[in-house]
């Protein structure tokens, strides 16, 4: 069963300085093992930022929170909180489109 990690992160740091840094760490996620797609967001209302991925199994997320790139999310974006939520897939609306298309 596919896997979904939403990761919402608030920083002190301005969006203008953080940006960057999501285009910097691009590269390095495109070689997680078993991660379809990542979509970043930011609230215009908090300024909160937040990771959205998308993984082929529970056991692929698993392995990727364990790693050192999960692990430096906390420092790369100055993050004063990190909240994690795991997700198994269920349903989707439209099945042959998106990242679990299938």
């Amino acid at each position: 069963m596919s896997a979904i990690l939403f990761v919402r992160i608030k920083s002190d740091t301005a969006f203008e300085e953080l940006e960057p840094r999501m285009y910097e760490r691009l590269p390095r996620f495109r070689e997680v093992p078993g991660l379809i797609q990542k979509i970043y967001g930011r609230s215009p209302s908090t300024g909160d930022v937040c990771g959205i991925y998308f993984f082929e199994s529970q056991a692929a997320l698993a392995a990727y929170r364990e790693s050192e790139l999960a692990k430096t999310i906390p420092t790369a974006y100055d993050a004063t909180d990190v909240r994690p939520e795991m997700f198994e897939t269920l349903v989707s609306l439209y099945p042959d489109r998106g990242p679990i298309a299938g």
